[in-house]
């Protein structure tokens, strides 16, 4: 289980290759390591949970980025360009206000609070009830997506989640043992979140960043130079119509337009770089409120050379196998495949550079997987732990937060196991991250821009908001599901509970087609629509339950 066979592989990876593989885990736990016994041994939660609040620009910046640059994102992206073409290079226009956003909104608000968990927020807006249930909404989010499906990804890649299944097949590819590199690699992440805290993820971030980008530069450097150089690479997309113009079409069931990506983007990226506590936890780290947001400045470069060189990639590949694909010709099961047998068929002839690029595609599931572990780890700690028990000391208190992150890598691992075993059970799963995002972003919005708003309508608000997404989500899901579904349906009798409900559901979606609109909306509009449910049902609920009385501290307030 777990292994996906390909009719041609066109590499197997060499002893240099494992060299460089191993080297990025020794790297990675050498950091944890150094920030673990060196003079800063992480003796109080603020060390260990928010790096004592001293990290400079530089850093705090490529670890914003890489957080959620996670490996499936380095896949989803060439993939989409060479399916669809360069449409979703348009993506690039949400990030301005994505991050200028949260630079001088939801940055000022966190820091100036002195917060160490984003939730905190909510409860000095709103009441405890509000934090707990944010809380757990967010731990449900974040354990979630960390055995997503990786078939489900070419639904929602543009969501950045961690998924450790994806190395199930990346290996396989490859050739790298399978459960030696996973367990590896979980071992790894946890041992040095664990032991080196906030500020040793956050260097080890700046050192997978610096391999992610090598390894995608290294494929897209040899096959440009092996397509016959970049303008034979444009002439080749060109004719087979991949270079996208400009798409106003304002319908938001269409995927992928001009404000599907440039406006609905804009909520995908105030729910990741706004109030996601992985993202917020790196602001808090900041020595200063300006260096905060400075680096949330930086980011804005670096995430358009990202989404370049994945589109660049996409094109390269195109260039290469035009429209006769791996996927095609049966080598590969997906297109996420078709992108690692691509690497593997470009860098063949070239000892490391495979190796380098499986390092890349890593340094993504490390350097997202850590920060899960992290801000995991901080909310426990801050909204349930210690709100909930008698005072504890500091030297306690950093014990339990490192045994928390300890625990969270240990069910990640559990969890990629399962995931194995389960296989196409978990293909019903959608992706929990990017459907929970927004309801979350309406709830922070809710708090800062209208302050007449209640807890009563924030908690109504919130479940609204989840029962929307999760409708929307699950219903789309489904709707794609029914061609293939009915008909097994109607000719198959089978005795599995899971096969029956499956189809019941489908069924069920499929009898109401005045839903179908809905069903059909793009994935790029779900956070927009999410929160601002979250906002208009929760505006509602105050208005017929009473406004709040206002707060006496305005930095709860934009």
């Amino acid at each position: 289980r777990g292994h996906i066979t390909l009719c041609a592989p066109p590499h197997t990876s060499r002893t240099v290759d494992y060299v460089i593989f191993v080297l990025l885990l020794v790297a990675s736990a050498g950091i944890g390591l150094y920030y673990a016994f060196s003079g800063g041994r992480q003796r109080t939660t603020q060390e260990f949970l928010l790096a004592d609040r001293s990290m400079s620009c530089l850093p705090v910046s490529l670890s914003l980025l890489a957080t959620f640059q996670s490996a499936v994102a380095i896949l989803g992206a060439p993939s989409e360009i060479y399916t669809h073409g360069t449409q979703y290079w348009f993506l690039g226009c949400s990030y301005f206000l994505g991050l200028l956003i949260p630079a001088h909104i939801f940055i000022p608000v966190f820091y100036r609070l002195h917060l160490s968990s984003t939730y905190q927020y909510l409860e000095l807006r709103f009441s405890k009830s509000v934090r707990i249930c944010g809380t757990v909404t967010f731990i449900f989010q974040m354990v979630s997506y960390m055995h997503g499906d990786v078939y489900q990804i070419r639904y929602f890649h543009a969501f950045p989640l961690v998924n450790v299944y994806l190395n199930l097949f990346v290996i396989t590819v490859t050739g790298f043992d399978l459960w030696g590199a996973v367990l590896a690699m979980g071992l790894v992440c946890t041992l040095y979140t664990a032991l080196g805290g906030l500020k040793a993820v956050i260097w080890t971030d700046v050192f997978q960043t610096i391999v992610m980008f090598a390894g995608q530069l290294a494929v897209i450097i040899v096959g440009t130079h092996q397509a016959g150089g970049i303008a034979e690479v444009w002439k080749k997309a060109q004719n087979g119509s991949r270079i996208s113009g400009l798409d106003l079409n304002p319908d938001p069931l269409e995927r992928h337009t001009f404000w599907t990506l440039g406006v609905g983007g804009v909520f995908l990226m105030l729910a990741l770089y706004g109030v996601n506590q992985a993202q917020v936890q790196r602001y808090l780290s900041s020595r200063t409120e300006k260096v905060a947001i400075m680096s949330c400045y930086a980011v804005f470069p670096c995430q358009q050379i990202v989404l370049t060189m994945g589109c660049l990639m996409g094109l390269v590949m195109y260039a290469r196998y035009g429209e006769e694909s791996p996927l095609d010709k049966g080598y590969v099961k997906s297109n996420d495949q078709m992108v690692l047998y691509f690497v593997m068929d470009v860098l063949q002839d070239l000892p490391g550079l495979p190796g380098l690029f499986v390092a890349c595609l890593f340094s993504g599931a490390l350097s997202t997987i850590s920060s899960a572990f992290n801000s995991l780890a901080t909310v426990t700690m801050e909204d349930l732990i210690k709100p909930h028990v008698a005072p504890m000391t500091e030297a306690r208190a950093t014990l339990l937060s490192k045994m928390l992150a300890l625990g969270y890598g240990l069910v990640c691992l559990a969890m990629a196991y399962i995931a194995s075993l389960m296989g196409s059970v978990l293909q019903a799963a959608l992706s929990i991250f990017g459907m929970v995002g927004g309801p979350l972003l309406g709830l922070f919005c809710l708090g800062m821009f209208f302050p007449w708003a209640n807890s009563t309508g924030a908690l109504v608000g919130l479940v609204s908001g989840l029962v929307m997404a999760f409708w929307i989500g699950i219903g789309s899901f489904l709707s794609r599901m029914s061609a293939s579904a009915l008909p097994v349906m109607n000719t198959t009798i089978t005795p599995d509970v899971g096969n029956m409900t499956t189809a019941l559901m489908t069924t069920l979606i499929t009898s109401k087609p005045r839903f179908q609109a809905l069903y059909s909306l793009s994935y790029m509009w779900y956070s927009a629509h999410n929160s601002a449910t979250v906002v208009v049902v929760g505006l509602l609920v105050s208005f017929l339950t009473g406004k709040v009385c206002f707060q006496t501290n305005q930095t709860l307030y934009v």
